[in-house]
């Protein structure tokens, strides 16, 4: 600036003019710079190269950056870099790669995310994490990277179902009314319906032997009922062992049987019907009332398993069943059967079932208890589940109780234990099992 002072005045502005205009283009290269005091662990200021590497990436401001390095020295802690904000890269999503080397050797390795800034920026401000060392431990002190700072995670996060209060392995995956994953709950052989529930899967016909019409038999009556509509001409009626002629002795329609004038049975006769259906179109009363038969409907076995074992003085998770909101329909009931062996007499033990966050089961059984059972029922409403229990022991005497549980949207069935002052003792689930009897 001295020397300008005494140079001519139009050779003076001619050099202060293309000295703005350097300044001018400068600002206009859309660089952020990254400027810094770095220092090492001990206070001593850090003396080293750092070495920026990216991969190649759209900018909005300046355009494609090619993928490649560079290395910036550092002396007596000064780092002064400028970098293209990548940020807001168009595509790909990018970020720096920064290795810092110092004494011969590579010290750290960190990430760095520039944003577009008119005014310098610290280490600090566009450091977004530590990457981890090849043999498995961090290098440094690592910062975990915030979901939202990676571009798209979060949205493409929300697109993905998530796990429901149901889900288990080794089944059919249903999406229940909250959008989540559960298992289907149902027997071996049957089908998986619309609404994730399970029931029998219509293929080929139901046969129904040895059905007793409903219907007063007086010798005046002559409408009788069966629990089905049989399909086409399969029904074959008997009365007292002889054979009935349809359209004859008797009219079909639908499940009623209308018998011919005079031909209405008298009281002492026996009536009895074989027939089949078609559960794919006609009427399957009987598959959902339980009516004896083929089609009849039998417990649907949940969970049915051995436990695990502890030795320890807090509550362990010994045994669950976890089932979803799909099975738990007003009218269902479930029946859960469990039985624990105690090992040693030096301490005693605390059982718990757990049905969702409901508390139905808790009972202490005594250092001379070898053995604990019990039986949970539940009977599932549209407003909760009333649940009865019975427990008992070797030596523990048999409890009863009845409990209500809040309606819930899928839950699973816990079964702890835990030993009261701990030792060599030891209690383990031998065996489980949890049926559901579906609503109809």
């Amino acid at each position: 600036m001295r020397l300008l002072h005494y140079l001519p005045t139009p050779l003076r502005g001619t050099i202060l003019a293309a000295t703005a205009l350097c300044a001018t283009a400068f600002a206009q290269t859309g660089l952020t710079t990254i400027q810094d005091t770095l220092f090492k662990a001990d206070g001593t200021r850090f003396t080293g190269t750092v070495t920026i590497q990216w991969n190649t990436f759209d900018s909005t401001n300046v355009g494609t950056i090619v993928q490649q390095s560079k290395s910036v020295d550092v002396v007596n802690g000064l780092l002064e870099v400028q970098l293209v904000p990548n940020a807001a890269a168009a595509a790909p999503a990018n970020v720096y790669t920064v290795r810092y080397q110092s004494d011969g050797y590579q010290q750290f390795v960190e990430t760095w995310t520039v944003p577009a800034s008119a005014t310098a920026l610290t280490v600090a401000q566009v450091r977004t994490g530590m990457v981890t060392a090849s043999g498995g431990g961090a290098v440094g002190n690592q910062s975990p990277v915030v979901e939202s700072d990676v571009v798209g995670l979060v949205s493409d996060l929300a697109q993905r179902p998530v796990k429901g209060p149901g889900y288990g392995t080794g089944s059919v995956a249903v999406i229940d009314q909250n959008g989540q994953i559960e298992a289907a709950v149902g027997d071996l052989g049957q089908c998986v319906l619309v609404d994730g529930t399970t029931g029998p899967c219509g293929v080929g016909s139901q046969f129904f032997d040895a059905e007793t019409p409903g219907g007063t038999i007086d010798g005046v009556n002559n409408t009788f009922t069966l629990q089905n509509g049989p399909s086409g001409s399969s029904l074959a009626l008997y009365r007292n062992g002889v054979y009935m002629t349809a359209n004859t002795d008797y009219t079909l329609n639908g499940a009623t049987i209308t018998f011919a004038s005079g031909a209405q049975p008298l009281p002492g006769d026996a009536l009895i019907a074989n027939y089949r259906i078609d559960p794919s179109a006609g009427n399957i009363s009987a598959l959902r009332t339980g009516t004896t038969g083929v089609g009849s409907v039998v417990a649907q076995v949940i969970c049915s398993a051995n436990g695990t074992a502890t030795s320890a003085v807090t509550w362990a998770t010994l045994g669950t069943c976890a089932i979803p909101a799909s099975a738990l329909k007003a009218g269902d009931r479930f029946e859960l059967r469990f039985s624990f062996t105690h090992t040693g007499t030096a301490s005693a033990f605390d059982v718990q079932v757990n049905w969702g966050n409901t508390t139905v089961l808790s009972r202490q059984a005594g250092q001379l208890d070898t053995a604990f059972a019990g039986q949970v029922d539940a009977a599932v409403s549209a407003t909760g589940t009333q649940l009865t229990t019975q427990s008992w022991g070797t030596v523990l005497s048999l409890r009863p109780s009845i409990i209500s549980a809040p309606a819930q949207n899928g839950l699973s069935l816990v079964l702890q234990a835990a030993l009261v002052t701990g030792g060599a003792d030891s209690i383990a689930l031998t065996s489980y099992t949890v049926l559901r009897y579906p609503a109809h």
